[in-house]
């Protein structure tokens, strides 16, 4: 896993386009490390054959195909980008770039959220409840009807937040068909090229997310030893 980006120019690698041609370098995806399970999302995003590299600061932002935001404390997070001055470049990088926020990945993307010390970054209208489904002690996994990825899908939920509100124009990906607070509630959303996830995708074996986010939604050809089929199943 990179430390920091270098080399390319914000915006190189054309969203939307296949970014990875026979012969040329892996898409390089970063992931936010101020703090939270960073670690294992870059291990799930190296074993599809991208170059993994880590975001503190804002320069570790150039040159990057995609961004992932990892679980963690959402508040210690707006309080680390403010630190670093990264709050304004991510603002700039997810209106233009493709995201993926899981647990509190979609509270920092999200339009409203409850106990936090500055606004969420307002790249998803939603609104998300915070620690909705208990503490640590009551978390738990569910399967979610997913059919993005295929259909069904092993939920790992961790002190997990809830979307109580999903905009006119966002995609609802994930479902916990049994046990929410209503049938069927959305776990998932997507708008254009960002993508929320309430629960942890990254720690299970089952990498079809990761591959949707970055070829489907990011755009981005895989190297083709890492060509996974879409129903992988977990292990």
């Amino acid at each position: 896993m990179s430390g920091r980006a270098g080399g390319a120019a914000p915006g190189a690698a054309a969203a939307g386009g296949r970014e990875h041609a026979a012969g040329a370098q892996p898409p390089r995806v970063g992931v936010l490390a101020l703090q939270g399970d960073f670690e294992r999302h870059g291990a799930s995003l190296e074993a599809l054959g991208v170059e993994v590299v880590r975001v503190a600061l804002p320069r570790d932002l150039e040159g990057l195909a995609a961004l992932v935001m990892p679980g963690g404390e959402s508040t210690t997070m707006l309080r680390l980008m403010a630190a670093n001055g990264l709050r304004a470049p991510l603002e700039a990088f997810v209106r233009e770039r493709p995201v993926l926020g899981t647990c509190a990945g979609v509270i920092l993307l999200g339009a409203e959220a409850d106990g936090l010390p500055a606004p969420p970054l307002g790249a998803l209208d939603v609104s998300v409840t915070r620690n909705a489904y208990g503490r640590q002690i009551d978390s738990f996994n569910a399967p979610l009807d997913c059919p993005v990825v295929g259909g069904s899908f092993p939920g790992v939920f961790i002190r997990a937040p809830r979307i109580v509100r999903v905009g006119p124009a966002v995609e609802v990906v994930a479902r916990r068909p049994e046990g929410g607070a209503a049938p069927n509630e959305p776990v998932g959303v997507r708008s254009g090229r960002v993508v929320g996830l309430c629960f942890h995708p990254e720690l299970t074996t089952d990498l079809r997310f990761h591959r949707w986010f970055l070829t489907e939604v990011a755009g981005l050809t895989l190297p083709s030893d890492a060509a996974i089929p879409l129903r992988e199943a977990a292990a």
